[in-house]
């Protein structure tokens, strides 16, 4: 394709994740020239990459392990989100006593995940400000799908720089308190409940456009909730419309006004692709096409034409992006 280039960033694991580069730039292309473009968050799914649209660069990359909450990093926040990178889950016990012991028996109906359009209303934890109950936390699995286990938390307090929080073991013992500290600058501030530590993972506002990782999707038929694998906002602001054509070439600036937009977590999700079940592989549907709006007004259009790197590893959507 005239005027189009082709670049990839590879996890080839987790435990590599760390020593890639921080940002790794391409020049702008041309206004109108198609770019093809190739992120690997590995075969396990264990890697989130943070892709920027307008600079085409992916500009901060994290195993999906490093956190497990995502605090609102403003200084009128007061969101608490769940890694659902790891199917983390809540249940709300109806008790204020972190100390006490629980049963987890029975708890099957009563998990709740956060919903994968990431609309404030199907919260798992909700707005807790009022409430000061206990919450008791599946902390997911890893990247073997290996349960993580169960921590008891309430949310104790916040206010325009920080939130208190204190966890416990499931039994009630081992209590602990930490402070998480806002970031105004971005959306979310990152913390392991596993490690007890605040890490900067996203980065700041402006600076990205779609997170490349796995995520809870909730089903309604049957009910249930399962982890899935594509492109989510990562609550950057991105606006995006769908559309579906098999001519690629021919969607233009126009079409922004036949297509509405939204700003749901999941607008491009997953399903441009699907398992064939008689072949064990993905078949990509590039007739599904995105026009995106980025936080400086930008539009382009994309769609997926790929989701395995030339070497056959899964794991490695690969996209076209044409400016508008």
């Amino acid at each position: 394709m005239k005027g189009a280039r082709t670049f990839c960033w590879s996890v080839l694991s987790v435990a590599l994740s760390g020593c890639l580069k921080e940002e790794l730039p391409v020049p702008r292309a041309p206004r109108g020239d198609a770019v093809s473009v190739q992120v690997c968050i590995g075969a396990d799914y264990g890697a989130q990459l943070w892709y920027d649209i307008g600079t085409n660069s992916v500009t901060a990359q994290n195993s999906k392990q490093d956190w497990d909450l995502a605090f609102a990093g403003g200084a009128d926040g007061w969101v608490v989100r769940l890694n659902s990178a790891r199917y983390m889950r809540v249940v709300r016990t109806g008790n204020t006593d972190l100390a006490q012991s629980t049963d987890t028996t029975g708890y099957g109906p009563l998990w709740r995940v956060d919903h994968n359009e990431g609309s404030l209303d199907s919260l798992a934890i909700g707005d807790w400000r009022s409430t000061n109950e206990v919450f008791v936390v599946d902390l997911g699995v890893n990247n073997f799908g290996t349960p993580l286990g169960l921590r008891r938390m309430k949310i104790v307090s916040v206010d325009a720089s920080r939130f208190t929080i204190r966890f416990a073991l499931i039994d009630g013992s081992g209590e602990q308190e930490f402070s998480i500290q806002k970031d105004p600058s971005r959306a979310f501030v990152h913390f392991s409940i596993l490690d007890g530590v605040q890490r900067t993972i996203a980065p700041p506002d402006g600076q990205y456009d779609l997170v490349f990782t796995q995520y809870t999707y909730q089903f309604y038929d049957p009910y249930t909730a399962y982890l899935v694998t594509g492109a989510v906002n990562g609550f950057s602001g991105l606006r995006v419309a769908e559309l579906n054509t098999s001519d690629f070439n021919s969607i233009a600036l126009r079409d922004t006004m036949e297509h509405p937009f939204n700003r749901e977590e999941d607008a491009v999700g997953y399903d441009w692709k699907e398992y064939d079940f008689d072949t064990s592989t993905y078949e990509v549907h590039p007739e599904h096409c995105y026009i995106v709006q980025d936080r400086e007004g930008g539009f382009y259009k994309l769609h997926f034409v790929d989701f395995y790197s030339e070497t056959g590893l899964r794991g490695c959507p690969r996209f076209e992006v044409v400016p508008l």
